[in-house]
């Protein structure tokens, strides 16, 4: 794992200058050791400690980028083995396959579809990342001419897949300007593929007949210059795939340098449910990037919102933006309800007001992201900070009325919260699926 702070601060000057932005360099150690600071704020620290302290404080797996602009992927920079000892940084990458074996118009019709591949979840846009180009007609002149027509009609990075070097070598021809993942190098053609890589500068997946080929083969290509890796253990069996992800994660944790690197995994079972729950295995245990053949959305949407929970940070909740949101078409005399920013609390909340069939507006309080009693508890969510928001959110010049609705939960806020907003305050339901009966029998303006 990383340095301690007291292994960081041996190597340190030791001035206690506080050009670094810490009162003492002990303290500027303890910040680098918990991820919060970097050696290159410290101005005076020597070239041997540099090269000591960059090494050992990097993060196990190295961190890897595929393609170029906004629909960059990057993978890499993990630091645990389970999420909650603290988070994983970069979500696994989701491919899917195009053959260069079908016709021009299938492969803009196939591409076009995984560009819709996008899903709206707790007020996020999530979507798929990669498109693999299969060499599957043996032919470079086809593998190119799929390579290129794939490229000009999707922003998303592009994995070329074949391990025939000159293949690869004319498809680069094409889109090599774009970085894209070349897949792969083996114990046949390495050098071959890895001078293509350093060519184009781009990152190169690097596959062994078990993990020892692999461990062996990793430091082949390291040794020609190229560190810019993606690991294929070349397990495709579910249960294999999963030993060798666990293994790989483990021995990157301590150290161990050819395993360093960020994983691929390829789905290759024909049962569409069977693929769907293995990737879903793939995703949960450390691959970098899962291969699918499917770009059914029905497929794609469980493995889009598994990924959002794996790598949701546990310590920080999804929340959405403090501020006033309108469901339906409210007017003047709609009513106003109170919430906290925290994403699921928002949209039970949101869909329960839609289904009451009459059109409202929804405070959102920043409570950090927290439920209503958790921020309540929290002293986030308080009558101080629902009046605040009552005063300066404008919700005043929306409506003609000065009643508002806070959650059941925390009914003790109600008399404090009359007192310092002035408004006339409902206590609803303790669950929000009660609104639409709630309106039903206390609601009239």
């Amino acid at each position: 794992m990383g340095l301690t702070g007291l292994e960081i601060f041996k190597q340190l000057p030791k001035t206690n200058c506080k050009d670094c932005g810490h009162p003492t360099c002990l303290a500027f150690a303890m910040a680098m050791a918990a991820g919060k600071a970097g050696l290159d704020q410290c101005p005076h620290v020597s070239e041997a400690a540099k090269e000591a302290l960059g090494a050992a404080s990097a993060p196990p797996v190295a961190l890897v980028k595929i393609g170029t602009g906004e629909k960059e992927l990057t993978l890499g920079n993990e630091t645990v083995l389970f999420r909650h000892d603290k988070r994983f940084e970069h979500p696994a990458g989701i491919a899917i396959t195009v053959s260069d074996t079908a016709s021009e118009d299938e492969i803009t019709a196939r591409v076009s579809q995984i560009n819709k591949l996008i899903f709206d979840r707790v007020g996020q846009l999530h979507n798929v990342n990669l498109v693999a180009i299969t060499n599957d007609s043996g032919d470079a002149g086809k593998f190119a001419a799929a390579a290129k027509l794939a490229s000009e009609n999707t922003d998303y990075p592009l994995i070329l897949i074949t391990e025939d070097t000159a293949a690869m070598e004319k498809a680069l021809e094409a889109v090599g300007g774009k970085k894209p993942l070349l897949c792969g190098a083996t114990a046949s053609n390495y050098e071959g593929m890895t001078a293509l890589a350093k060519k184009y500068e781009a990152p190169l997946v690097v596959k062994g007949a078990d993990l020892n080929e692999l461990a062996e083969l990793v430091e082949k290509v390291t040794a020609l210059g190229h560190k810019q890796l993606i690991l294929d253990s070349g397990a495709r069996e579910v249960h294999k795939v999963l030993a060798d992800q666990t293994q790989i994660r483990r021995q990157a944790l301590k150290r161990f340098r050819p395993f360093g690197y960020p994983t691929i995994t390829f789905v290759t079972n024909d049962d569409p449910v069977q693929a769907v729950a293995d990737a879903a295995v793939y995703i949960c245990k450390y691959a970098g990037i899962v291969v699918l053949q499917t770009a059914d959305p029905a497929d794609i949407l469980p493995l889009i919102t598994l990924r959002l929970n794996i790598y949701t940070d546990p310590q920080k909740p999804i929340a959405v933006e403090s501020k006033i949101y309108e469901i339906g078409n409210p007017g003047p005399d709609a009513p106003v309800y109170v919430t906290t920013n925290f994403s699921l609390t928002y949209f039970c909340v949101a869909g329960d007001v839609e289904a009451s069939r009459v059109p409202g507006y929804i405070l959102a309080v920043d409570t950090d992201g927290i439920s209503v009693l958790t921020g309540w508890a929290a002293g986030k969510f308080t009558a101080e900070k629902i009046a605040e928001m009552l005063k300066e959110s404008g919700i005043a010049e929306k409506v003609s009325h000065r009643k508002v609705i806070i959650p059941g939960g925390v009914a003790v806020l109600s008399g404090k919260l009359q007192e310092l907003s002035g408004w006339e305050v409902l206590v609803g339901p303790r669950e929000s699926a009660a609104i639409p009966s709630f309106l039903k029998l206390r609601w009239n303006v």
